[in-house]
């Protein structure tokens, strides 16, 4: 087993390391159903909700996805292998993922903060939280567990503490969204959104090449809508909008917290090169009180200049540079590998888990293809 020392992390300071701006290379909807579609049916585009909107409104008719599956990376492959089909060029790459495991991996130098102590994505722990969550009981007049979720607030346990997560809410991305640029919607489809029935089966997934340091990389990742259109020509950048929910800020202590949430909203969208996040600030009881409009990239100087400095955004980038150097200089051989770091552990440990095969990580479809491809010169 080899392990990456976190600390000290002034290691990782000053100027940040080069980065590869991500572009879009391909794309894939999942529907209604959850059903993979290579094409952009699932596209959504912004349109601002209206304040005073009751985030609980439909929580009982609320068609929720169920993903205690684990899918590993087959959609992502599958739509890799439909471009290289396309291109007749392979896709070369250090590193093919998800854009979630790189937010973990990207954030673990802030992450005392709250947040799960898995890199990998563990599926048992994952509904173990989940679990965890659904069982806990509510203090009177409160709203359930499952109702905060709908909101975009999460339970985790850390060392034994509950920590709350606020994330993108389901019903404000449903307040926000429509299925049509603005200018062909009705007036009448936009003011009904707020009694539209909440589905998060439907989704738009990006990928996306990019690269941190010497690492060259493929994402993919959901985004929530574009500001306006994608631009015909694919060397321009795309004006994607992610969406989050918050707490409304009454005090120094929830200014605090916000900052740190800052930290994920920022990860998440620097990595597929979404420019700009809206947040939703709600009450205790779920009204959409107020917008705030925060460009990306202005993020970590705004923590920086006017926050507490709970967090460094050069520092997360050269850590990630760092450790991904570390990564290929570890991983030589073939097998399935694992990337843990344990709970509040200081030490990011690589092991061997299996000395063969691909362990369900890779489809059996994108291995043929690939051994094709190496044939035929792909």
């Amino acid at each position: 087993m080899a392990s990456f020392e976190i600390q000290p992390l002034n290691r990782f300071a000053g100027i940040s390391a080069a980065i590869r701006r991500p572009k879009e290379i391909a794309y894939f909807s999942y529907d209604d159903d959850h059903e993979y579609h290579p094409d952009e049916r699932s596209l959504r585009y912004y349109y601002p909700p209206r304040l005073g909107a009751d985030l609980s409104k439909g929580f009982e008719t609320f068609k929720q996805l169920d993903d205690t599956a684990d899918d590993h990376l087959d959609s992502l492959l599958k739509t890799v292998m439909a471009l290289e089909g396309e291109t007749g060029t392979k896709c070369e790459a250090d590193i093919i993922t998800w854009r979630g495991m790189m937010t973990k991996i990207m954030a673990t130098p802030f992450d005392n903060m709250g947040g799960s102590g898995f890199i990998e994505e563990n599926r048992e722990h994952k509904l173990e939280q989940r679990q965890y969550q659904h069982n806990q009981t509510s203090q009177p007049g409160a709203p359930s567990q499952d109702l905060m979720s709908y909101w975009g607030i999460s339970s985790v346990v850390i060392s034994g503490m509950t920590m709350l997560n606020d994330d993108v809410g389901y019903k404000f991305e449903a307040l926000s969204l429509l299925p049509a640029p603005w200018d062909p919607t009705s007036r009448e489809y936009i003011e009904s959104r707020e009694n539209e029935m909440v589905n998060n089966h439907a989704q738009y997934c990006s990928i996306v090449r990019t690269g941190i340091g010497k690492a060259k990389m493929i994402l993919g990742g959901e985004v929530d809508a574009v500001w306006d259109c994608k631009p015909d020509n694919k060397d321009e950048p795309i004006n994607w909008v992610e969406l989050k929910t918050s707490a409304i800020i009454e005090s120094d202590r929830d200014m605090l917290k916000y900052e740190r949430k800052l930290l994920k909203f920022w990860i998440q969208s620097f990595l597929l090169g979404v420019p700009k996040i809206i947040v939703g600030f709600r009450s205790k009881m779920g009204i959409l009180k107020s917008l705030e409009e925060l460009e990306t990239k202005s993020i970590p100087g705004m923590v920086k200049r006017n926050g507490k400095g709970s967090w460094d955004g050069n520092l997360c980038i050269n850590f990630t540079a760092s450790f991904l150097d570390w990564l290929k200089q570890t991983i030589t051989t073939e097998g399935v590998w694992r990337i843990k770091r344990r709970d509040r552990s200081t030490v990011i440990e690589v092991f061997m888990h299996e000395e063969s095969g691909y362990g369900d990580i890779l489809s059996h479809e994108f291995v043929a293809w690939r051994n094709k491809g190496t044939s035929l010169g792909v």
